[in-house]
């Protein structure tokens, strides 16, 4: 009886766990100020987690990113054009600067860096790290402002 007891005490507090916990498929957090959304994303070796994010349309975002990875990644804002001629860009300068752009970021290996940015309604923009080979691999993030 006793055994009843402890396992059905365990699986309460597991149950009471995983709902205060919860998960969501909205990859975003509000700041512990209120004023802007928060939205944590993982620079992983060649891609990024998550890999498509849906944000308040008109609404200042403050998008962190950690690269968990062993390279430099890149974070750029854009839409398709954009980043087609952000990727050219980094090319010609051999992956070593964005050109000043102010929804562009470099985060080294172990570091985390933030770029702030409202999206506008019916913005077809991506998320893009232009290091060497990682676009064209893949690695971007679409982005859905509603």
């Amino acid at each position: 009886m006793r055994t009843r007891l402890t396992l059905a005490t365990l699986v309460v507090a597991v149950a009471l766990v995983a709902a205060t916990c919860g998960s969501s498929d909205d990859d975003t957090t509000a700041s512990s100020n209120g004023d802007v959304r928060t939205i944590e994303i993982e620079m992983r070796d060649i891609a990024f987690a998550p890999d498509a994010i849906t944000v308040p349309a008109g609404e200042e975002v403050r998008l962190v990113f950690h690269n968990t990875g062993r390279v430099d990644h890149d974070a750029f804002i854009g839409d398709g054009r954009a980043q087609a001629d952000h990727e050219v860009e980094m090319n010609d300068d051999g992956g070593m600067h964005h050109g000043g752009d102010s929804d562009a970021i470099t985060v080294e290996p172990g570091d985390t860096a933030t770029l702030t940015h409202t999206f506008e309604p019916g913005d077809d923009v991506l998320i893009g790290c232009h290091q060497p080979g990682h676009y064209a691999a893949g690695m971007r993030i679409s982005v859905t402002a509603d």
